[in-house]
């Protein structure tokens, strides 16, 4: 049986292939992808993964903030493509519609994954914001299930900070990217940046996409700070500097959650800089433990671990109901 997951990511869709023991994964670039008919992206499934189309079993698919529903449920049964409104925090390409809509029209059985909100049981508290965390974060939570963890923190450290938390395998709550922790890219709007918003000069989602600690460096994109972090300039490892302790103020924030639940969790982190060693060993002193590390692939892997288990009859997914067939 084959399985396939998609994680709508920030620069790029990445895609998971389960069949048995076997794991293939490839990627578009969201811009890539937006250029792309239908039937190029559906032909590129096939010739990546070597599978026909209707050899496929199930599809999971993430979709931008995923706020318009919270159950996993059966993508034709999606009021719109699942959101509240396609405006928001973050860019638009639209290679993450084109693949959204090239599944829905393949005929492939498919689920979707939503995010966390104000309508998902997670912890009460936690709805004092209307949006926790996009729903390939949840790909993430599950890959770290299927390893065998059933009480941890994962902060997925990239062009922007998400933490969410685990306690005994069901989701309690989550940071989103506009709350609190920054990115390379983006971060939370402080004073300047709503003084900025009102009087005209941006807007808000303007603000939240130039309020990384890219800004406090001369480099152009998370490439370049990258580089330059290996080649040790100063104003690139101050941004990661930056990155690394608002990351681990925010892990500690959800470790305090999982305190209250009774339990203390491992802590991972993912995503294209939580992956960098310089990263690891600053959060990891800052917390004063090891954390566990998850490359760019998992979320996509999880996602589609949650259509093998979707498919097999499961009835929650780290607490998140199933709404399927």
């Amino acid at each position: 049986m084959a399985f396939i997951g998609v994680d709508h990511g920030t620069t790029a869709m990445r895609f998971a292939l389960i069949e048995g023991e076997k794991v293939l994964t490839f990627e578009l670039g969201r811009a890539e992808a937006a250029a792309m008919s239908e039937k190029e992206i559906l032909d590129s499934i096939e010739k990546e993964f070597d599978i026909k189309l209707e050899e496929i079993d199930l599809i999971a698919l993430t979709y931008s903030m995923g706020d318009g529903f919270s159950e996993i449920k059966d993508i034709r049964k999606l009021e719109g493509r699942g959101l509240q409104s396609a405006e928001g925090a973050g860019k638009k390409t639209g290679g993450g519609t084109r693949v959204f809509d090239a599944v829905r029209n393949s005929g492939i059985p498919a689920v979707a994954i939503p995010g966390l909100h104000v309508k998902s049981k997670v912890d009460p508290r936690m709805k004092v914001f209307s949006h926790l965390t996009s729903p390939e974060k949840l790909g993430i939570a599950y890959h770290i299930r299927c390893m065998g963890y059933e009480d941890f923190v994962v902060s997925d450290i990239s062009s922007n900070t998400v933490t969410l938390a685990v306690a005994s395998g069901k989701v309690i709550g989550a940071i989103d990217a506009c709350i609190f922790a920054p990115g390379v890219h983006h971060g939370p709007l402080d004073l300047q940046a709503i003084r900025n918003v009102d009087d005209g000069i941006q807007t808000a989602n303007q603000a939240f996409m130039e309020a990384g600690a890219l800004k406090m460096t001369p480099y152009k994109d998370r490439e370049e700070l990258l580089n330059a972090a290996e080649k040790e300039e100063e104003p690139a490892l101050l941004a990661l500097d930056t990155i690394a302790l608002f990351a681990a103020m925010e892990i500690i924030s959800m470790q305090l959650l999982l305190k209250e639940y009774g339990v203390t969790g491992t802590t991972f982190l993912a995503g294209s800089v939580g992956e960098v060693k310089y990263m690891q060993e600053k959060i990891s002193r800052h917390l004063d433990k090891s954390c566990l590390s998850l490359g760019k692939w998992h979320a996509a892997i999880g996602c589609a671990e949650i259509a093998r288990d979707v498919a097999a009859g499961k009835k929650h997914i780290l607490g998140v109901e199933i709404e399927y067939p």
